[in-house]
């Protein structure tokens, strides 16, 4: 009955992250005025990348969250959030449309500054 439940918390959580996701990558992406690049995606990513390691490192080092509350925080709702399966679609997609420096700047603006923002998400957490 315990992963029936687990799997409850964690469907909600996604459920909640996702709508952040659409609602929050469309405002972003409205708000740039440019829609041949997925400024909406990177920063719900970037956003997803440090709320992340800010919370993980803040549960690491506190052991501040339940097992409950972990997978609804980190699995669920982080989980939903962050959107490197529509990242790698709109990659593609510029790929596709033969916008190589655009899917080059796209992957690597993904990958270091996501790294990036988990390590400051993180290092936060340690203060």
């Amino acid at each position: 009955m315990n992963k029936v439940i687990n799997v409850f918390i964690v469907g909600f959580g996604g459920f909640l992250g996702a709508i952040f996701r659409y609602l929050g990558g469309g405002i972003i992406q409205s708000i740039s005025k440019n829609y041949e690049f997925p400024y909406g995606t990177l920063i719900v990513n970037l956003l997803g990348c440090f709320l992340i390691g800010l919370l993980g490192g803040y549960s690491d080092n506190m052991d501040m969250f339940s097992s409950k509350t972990r997978l609804f925080l980190f699995i669920g709702i982080l989980g939903g959030f962050t959107t490197f399966s529509t990242f790698g679609y709109e990659t593609i997609i510029l790929l596709r449309d033969r916008a190589i420096v655009g899917a080059l700047i796209n992957i690597s603006m993904h990958f270091i500054l996501g790294l990036l923002f988990v390590y400051l998400g993180y290092s936060l957490s340690m203060r």
